[in-house]
């Protein structure tokens, strides 16, 4: 990606007309939980499925696309994101139906709003997810997890669409989830999920939720400019716990740190640039591996070309 030019005059008239939104040179900082990073050659907002399926079957040949959600885990770097940068953020893909012990929402929808879901119909068994920040795609894309629970443990089954715009369902043990990850093709665009639930007590439930938001307030940074844990845990360790062996629990770099509460989790003080948040992610990897020759993995996506 490094060296590729972007916002190129013409590059609206290569691409097919659609019945959503093209906008040009958007910034992307708005758009993601540190409040940094460059623009978008193009921020492309399908209408709908239809109207997305037709856009990557007419798109020109090897034009640069990518997908953002809810922008809670990602690290959108200086120098902007060439090409296309898709957002699923029309009504179209917000939708949510029931079925028998299942909810399926779209790609869309925030994680948050299954909270007020859960409590209205008087499902269980995704409390965990209501309290990671993002939407519901991201949050399979990466196999969001926390308090002992993950994404792959909950879903059913995904409708996806390829990079040729064809669509279709896959079951959960086709979505190939790990720890943190996934391993599906590049180019799959997730749709709408469902997952499996339980009848259960609205008491039941609101008192689990605000357990697990009491743990968040006590533990991690809120009302912070931050994307979440920064790195995986090694299998049987503890990122944090690595990092503070490794000395780097009060590392600063620019407008960066490591947040005082965990550190895990890197802060946007208010003046972070993306270089800085990547930089001071970049100097704990090389201090924890000298110190313990581990090598941490970024569990932050990071997008786009330096500056």
């Amino acid at each position: 990606m490094f060296g590729i030019k972007i916002f190129k005059p013409g590059i609206l008239n290569l691409l097919p007309r659609v019945r959503g939104r093209y906008l040009k040179n958007v910034s992307l900082a708005k758009y993601t939980w540190f409040g940094v990073g460059g623009p978008a050659e193009i921020l492309y907002i399908p209408a709908d499925i239809e109207d997305l399926s037709h856009f990557l079957k007419n798109k020109p040949y090897n034009l640069p696309i990518c997908l953002i959600g809810g922008g809670s885990n990602l690290l959108v770097r200086d120098g902007g994101v060439p090409g296309v940068v898709i957002k699923l953020d029309s009504p179209a893909f917000k939708k949510i139906t029931y079925g028998e012990n299942t909810i399926t929402c779209g790609a869309g929808v925030r994680n948050s709003e299954l909270k007020k879901q859960m409590l209205e119909h008087g499902f269980g068994g995704l409390e965990f997810l209501c309290s990671i920040p993002g939407v519901v795609g991201g949050s399979v894309k990466t196999n969001a997890g926390c308090f002992g629970s993950s994404v792959k443990d909950v879903i059913r089954e995904a409708q996806i669409m390829n990079g040729d715009g064809d669509i279709k369902t896959v079951p959960v043990g086709d979505l190939m989830l790990s720890y943190r990850s996934s391993f599906f093709p590049d180019d799959w665009i997730i749709l709408s999920i469902t997952f499996n639930t339980r009848p259960e007590a609205v008491e039941n439930i609101k008192a689990k939720l605000d357990e697990q938001k009491a743990y968040r307030v006590k533990n991690q940074p809120c009302n912070e400019r931050t994307a979440g844990s920064t790195f995986k845990n090694p299998e049987g360790l503890k990122a944090w716990e690595l990092i503070k062996k490794s000395g780097c629990a009060d590392l600063k770099i620019g407008g960066a740190k490591v947040s005082e509460k965990h550190c895990n989790f890197l802060i946007n003080t208010g003046t972070a640039t993306a270089g800085d948040i990547e930089t001071l992610g970049e100097t704990i990897i090389q201090k924890v591996r000298e110190q313990t020759s581990i090598t941490l993995e970024w569990e932050i996506k990071r997008l786009g070309i330096n500056k």
